[in-house]
C-alpha cells in the first residue's frame, strides 16, 4: 500500500485527497479522533464522504470544522438528551405540561386500533443543532460548494435503492442520512422518503472516487457480524441486518482503500454516547499506528487548513415566514406558537425554543427548516408535515400512601369539534375508582374555553380531634383515630387566556359534591344534629353538600421539571367564592377561600439545586363551614380541595381555616436520574391567624424530609424519611410515577 502511494506522488503533481467515513451510531464518534490526526499533519484533504454517523461527522468536517473543533463540539453537548428528542417543559401549553406529567405511555389509536410510531425519536433537537452550527453554509445548496466537497448516503425506505445526496440544505441531507431505523422517523427530503444510507451503502468509496480523488482515506468503524450474545438490544440487531450486505461489501471496499483506518470499537454498542470521550480517542489511536503512511502524503510545506467564519448562529434577524404543508394549522396559529416576532434580532435559543413549541403540540410529525438569505435578513422555509394522528390511548400507573395503587387508561381525541380543540378522559381503576374529564379549546393568548369533570374518592386514618374540632360531633375521649372517607366531583366551566405562554389567567363556575363519611362511628350519637345519625349501610356522614361556586386563578410555570426543578420560578393563586349549598349541615352562609402558592428553584452549584416556596390561605366570611378548611399533612403532588402536604406529620393532620407554610429541598443529582433529597418546612395553622396576627408569629409546626428520587419511564419514584421535633414521631412516605 505504501508503494502504491508514493507511485501516485511520484506520478502527481497534486494527488487529489479523498477521505471516506463509514456509518456507526456512537461508534462513529472515533471519526473525530482519526481526524485530529489527520490535522495535525497538515493533511490537505480534498473531498469528503460519509454514511450516518460519518456523514454528521463529515458534513461539519466538509463546512469547516477541525477536528479538534469537532472534538469540542461533540464533548459539550449531551448526544442522549438530543437524541431522546424531550422538549423542554418551558416550551409546553399548560394543558401540555400537565399531559407529560400524567401518562407513562402514549400510543396512536386511529379507528379503535392501536399503531405505534416510526421511531423513538423524530430527531427534532439534533436538527435544530445542526441547523445551528450550520449557519454559515446556510446559502450553499451545492455541495461542491462547500469548503471541502461533500457527499453522503441515504436509503430510499420504497424502492430500497442507495440516494446520494450532494446537493440541497446541509442539515438536512445529514440528518437523512443518520436516520437509523426505529430510532429516528424517516425524512422527506425532495418528495423521497429517507432513511439511514448504511441500510445499503455504508461506506461511500466508489462515490469519492467518481470525484476524482486519487488516494482515498477510510475511516470504518463498522464491526463484523455480531454473535448471539453480543445481540442485546434492537437496536443492536438492526444493524446486525443491516451488515449482512455491507460486511460482503466492505471485502473489496478496504482493498481499494489506500490508507484503511479500523479503530478498535469492539467494546461499544451504537448508542454508546455517553462513552464519547473513549470512543474518540480511539480513532486517535488508531490513526497514529498509521502516521508513516499518512506522513508521506503531507504537503512539504504544511498549511494550516483555511478558517472559515462560524458563528454557530448565535443570534440571527428573521423578516420573512414562509409556510409549507400547515393544511389544517393557519399562519396565526403557527406564529403564535414560534413565540417571535418578524424582524426582530433573536437568539438562537429563541428558534430552538419556537421549534420546540410546535413539536410539544403534537399535531406535526415533523418540523423542518431553513434557513436562507434575502438580503436584508433570513428567511425562514418551514416546512410541516401535520401528524395524522388525533385519537391516542395513554397509559400510567401510580402509588402513593393515600390514593394507594392505581392503573390509569386515557383516551385523548383532537379536533373533535373544532380544530383546535382536545377530549381527554381518564379512567382510574384500584384501590379507589377515580376519572377526569376534560374538553378544551387553546387559543394560547386569546380566550380558550373549557370544561372540567372529576370524581375522587380515597380514606385515611386521622385523628378523632380533626373531626370533632370541625364538625359538630360529641367529643369522645375513648376515640382515637377513625377511618374518613372523602368523595369529591367537581364540575366546572371556564375561560382561560395566556399570556407567552408562561401566565394563564383562568375564569369559571364551578359545582362541587363533597362528601365525609367513616363506618369507624357507626354508634356515634348525634350531638344535637340529627345529620349525624348513621346511615343504612350504617355509615356517619359529617358532610354530604353540593357546593356552587365562582372562582378565579392565576397561574406562573416556568419550573424546569415538576417533580425536580432545577430552575425556574412558580405562582398559583385561587380564589373561591361559594354562592350557594345544599346544605347538609344547616349552616351554610356564602364564604370565599383565597389561598396562593409562590417558589423559585436555582443551582448555587453544579448537580444542587435548591427550592424555596412559601404559601398561605385563609377563609373570608362568617359562614361556620369548616368542609373547605385547610388540613395540613403528607407527601404528594395533586391533593384535592384544600389538603396541603407538610413532612413530619401524616394527612389530614394539622386543620384550620388560614394557614402560613414555608418550604425549601436540596436535591443533589447522583447521577442523570438519581437525586438525593433533603427538606424542610415549617407552618402555623389555626382559625383566623391573619385577624389575630399569629401568622407573623414563630412557627408552631415543623417537619423534615430525608429521601431519594428516581427519574424512571413510569415517572418519579421517591422514598422520604419524614420527622417532627414537636411530635416526636417519624413516618416513611413512598410514591411510585406520576401523580393523577
Amino acid at each position: 500500500m505504501l508503494l502504491c502511494i508514493t507511485q501516485v506522488l511520484i506520478s502527481q503533481e497534486k494527488p487529489k485527497i479523498g477521505l471516506v467515513l463509514s456509518g456507526g451510531g456512537a461508534k462513529g464518534l472515533a471519526h473525530i479522533g482519526a481526524l485530529k490526526i489527520i490535522d495535525s499533519l497538515g493533511i490537505q484533504i480534498d473531498y469528503v464522504g460519509g454514511t450516518s454517523m460519518g456523514a454528521i461527522v463529515g458534513g461539519l468536517y466538509a463546512a469547516g470544522y477541525s477536528g479538534k473543533e469537532l472534538d469540542s463540539i461533540f464533548k459539550s453537548v449531551d448526544l442522549t438528551e438530543l437524541i431522546q428528542d424531550n422538549v423542554p417543559r418551558s416550551a409546553k401549553t399548560f394543558y401540555e405540561k400537565d399531559d407529560s406529567e400524567r401518562y407513562a405511555l402514549s400510543l396512536p389509536f386511529e379507528d379503535f386500533k392501536v399503531s405505534f410510531p416510526e421511531g423513538i425519536s423524530g430527531g427534532q433537537n439534533i436538527y435544530n443543532e445542526f441547523v445551528r452550527l450550520l449557519f454559515h453554509v446556510k446559502d450553499i445548496k451545492d455541495f461542491n460548494k462547500l469548503p471541502i466537497p461533500f457527499l453522503c448516503m441515504a436509503t430510499n425506505i420504497e424502492t430500497g435503492k442507495s440516494v446520494l445526496l450532494d446537493n440541497g440544505y446541509l442539515p438536512e441531507a445529514i440528518i437523512a442520512s443518520g436516520t437509523l431505523p426505529s430510532l429516528f422517523e424517516p425524512s422527506e427530503v425532495d418528495g423521497q422518503i429517507l432513511i439511514d444510507g448504511g441500510v445499503v451503502n455504508n461506506y461511500p468509496l466508489d462515490e469519492i472516487k467518481a470525484k476524482g480523488a486519487d488516494i482515498i482515506i477510510g475511516v470504518d468503524v463498522q464491526d463484523a457480524l455480531a454473535k448471539r450474545d453480543d445481540l442485546s438490544s434492537a437496536t443492536e440487531i438492526l444493524v446486525q441486518i443491516n451488515n449482512y450486505r455491507t460486511v460482503n461489501d466492505m471485502v473489496n471496499k478496504i482493498k481499494e482503500t489506500d490508507i484503511y483506518i479500523k479503530p478498535d470499537i469492539r467494546e461499544f454498542s451504537v448508542i454508546d454516547f455517553e462513552r464519547r470521550d473513549e470512543i474518540i480517542e480511539s480513532g486517535s489511536v488508531e490513526a497514529r499506528k498509521h502516521l508513516d503512511v499518512l506522513k508521506k502524503i503531507t504537503p512539504r510545506k504544511k498549511s494550516k487548513r483555511q478558517a472559515v467564519p462560524k458563528n454557530g448562529m448565535d443570534s440571527l434577524t428573521i423578516n420573512r415566514l414562509i409556510l409549507t404543508g400547515n393544511d389544517n394549522y393557519t399562519r396565526a396559529y403557527i406564529k403564535g406558537k414560534l413565540r417571535f416576532g418578524l424582524g426582530d434580532k433573536i437568539p438562537f435559543e429563541k428558534l430552538r425554543q419556537g421549534m420546540g413549541n410546535l413539536s410539544a403540540t403534537g399535531n406535526f410529525k415533523a418540523i423542518r427548516y431553513k434557513l436562507v438569505s434575502n438580503g436584508l435578513g433570513t428567511d425562514l422555509v418551514l416546512n410541516l408535515r401535520e401528524n395524522p394522528n388525533t385519537m391516542y390511548i395513554k397509559m400510567g400507573a401510580h402509588y402513593d400512601d393515600l390514593f394507594k395503587s392505581a392503573a390509569l387508561i386515557n383516551l385523548t381525541k383532537k379536533n373533535l369539534f373544532f380544530r383546535d380543540d382536545v377530549a381527554s378522559f381518564d379512567l382510574i381503576l384500584g384501590d379507589h375508582v377515580r376519572y377526569n374529564f376534560q374538553y378544551y379549546l387553546d387559543k394560547g393568548f386569546y380566550w380558550s374555553f373549557g370544561i372540567n369533570s372529576n370524581f375522587t374518592d380515597f380514606d385515611e386514618e386521622i385523628d378523632f380531634d380533626v373531626i370533632s374540632n370541625n364538625f359538630d360531633v360529641v367529643d369522645d375521649p375513648n376515640i382515637g383515630e377513625i377511618n374518613l372517607d372523602v368523595t369529591d366531583l367537581t364540575n366546572q366551566v371556564y375561560l382561560q387566556t395566556v399570556v407567552r405562554e408562561e401566565f394563564a389567567f383562568r375564569a369559571g363556575l364551578e359545582h362541587k359534591l363533597l362528601r365525609y363519611s367513616t363506618r369507624t362511628l357507626s354508634n356515634l350519637l348525634p350531638n344535637g344534629n340529627e345529620a349525624f345519625e348513621p346511615s343504612e349501610e350504617g355509615r356517619v356522614f359529617f358532610e354530604d353538600s353540593n357546593y356552587f361556586s365562582t372562582y378565579g386563578r392565576l397561574t406562573l410555570d416556568t419550573y424546569d421539571d415538576k417533580y425536580f426543578p432545577t430552575r425556574g420560578l412558580f405562582f398559583d393563586g385561587d380564589f373561591h367564592w361559594y354562592l350557594f349549598s345544599s346544605d347538609f349541615n344547616n349552616n351554610f352562609r356564602a364564604f370565599s377561600i383565597s389561598k396562593a402558592r409562590i417558589g423559585g428553584a436555582f443551582q448555587p452549584i453544579k448537580d444542587l439545586s435548591l427550592n424555596i416556596e412559601s404559601e398561605g390561605g385563609f377563609k373570608l366570611g362568617t359562614s361556620p363551614v369548616t368542609s373547605f378548611d385547610f388540613v395540613l399533612g403528607g407527601f404528594g403532588n395533586d391533593l384535592i380541595n384544600n389538603f396541603i402536604p407538610f413532612f413530619g406529620y401524616e394527612f389530614l393532620s394539622l386543620p384550620g381555616n388560614s394557614y402560613v407554610k414555608a418550604y425549601a429541598r436540596l436535591d443533589y443529582k447522583l447521577s442523570p436520574k438519581s437525586h438525593l433529597l433533603f427538606a424542610a418546612n415549617v407552618a402555623n395553622v389555626d382559625d383566623d391567624l391573619f385577624r389575630t396576627g399569629d401568622w407573623f408569629t414563630a412557627p408552631d409546626f415543623s417537619g423534615y424530609g430525608v429521601g431519594y428520587g428516581l427519574e424512571s419511564f413510569v415517572g418519579p419514584i421517591q422514598i422520604y424519611y419524614s420527622f417532627s421535633p414537636q411530635i416526636n414521631d417519624s413516618t416513611v412516605f413512598f410514591s411510585v410515577g406520576y401523580w393523577f
